[in-house]
């Protein structure tokens, strides 16, 4: 069993706590087979909510699937503990947002999409359902009377 954090980076215009909203938030994961290094094709999301037994009464994860080349049963889980936002003081700097624990996969690459949320760095204004698809956002904040935006979205894997 091994622990991948997903580190993320953005430039952040006059907004805090960038975070997942809710425990229905899809993570959209590439996945890698260890045991024979075939990565899947397809987006596959995994949520907090998702709670799928593992053979033998070992426990649960978020998501376990079955290799299609080699067969192998893998699983990758959520650690809701390791949830932190992405605060204005992170801004253009890699801080780790979540980890997964992972037995006989590995993420490979990860699609931010809807259901992000932040505040206003002075105002505290909630914006909720931001989409980060497109690796930017913007908005204004009528508190403010100012422009908010996530820019330059990157992520990166590394083992914990």
């Amino acid at each position: 069993m091994v622990k991948f954090a997903l580190q993320f980076k953005a430039s952040l215009e006059n907004l805090t706590r960038l975070r997942p909203h809710g425990e229905d938030f899809r993570w959209f994961l590439k996945l890698k087979c260890g045991n024979c290094g075939e990565v899947t094709d397809k987006w596959q999301y995994i949520t907090l909510m998702d709670s799928v037994p593992l053979k033998g009464g070992r426990g649960s994860a978020s998501m376990v699937q079955r290799c299609k080349l080699c067969s192998r049963e893998n699983s990758i889980d959520i650690l809701a503990a390791s949830l932190h936002p992405y605060n204005a003081e992170d801004s253009e700097t890699f801080k780790t947002i979540v980890e997964f624990e992972c037995r006989g996969l590995e993420p490979v690459d990860f699609q931010p999409q809807a259901g992000f949320a932040a505040e206003g760095a002075e105002t505290g204004t909630p914006f909720s359902e931001i989409n980060l698809q497109e690796k930017d956002w913007t908005d204004y904040d009528e508190k403010a009377k100012e422009s908010v935006g996530i820019y330059e979205v990157e992520h990166r894997f590394t083992k914990c």
